[in-house]
């Protein structure tokens, strides 16, 4: 979305059910964010961390009290 008024174009991003908004941006899109759709346009998100946490697994490491990894 192109405006004058930044403050206006932010509340209707706000308001707006999409996956990507652009306000004064001529880029098509930042790959650090996430990227995709809401509802039935899209599965799931791409880019930013959101994009790769399907590929990820989490894991706990418990470490002695006072030691300290090099």
């Amino acid at each position: 979305m192109w405006t004058a008024d930044n403050d206006r174009g932010l509340g209707i991003a706000r308001r707006v059910r999409t996956g990507t908004y652009m306000l004064n941006a001529p880029v098509p899109i930042d790959f650090a964010t996430p990227f995709g759709g809401f509802k039935e346009s899209g599965l799931g998100r791409e880019f930013g961390p959101e994009g790769l946490e399907p590929f990820l697994e989490l894991k706990s490491i418990a470490l002695p009290a006072g030691y300290r990894p090099a």
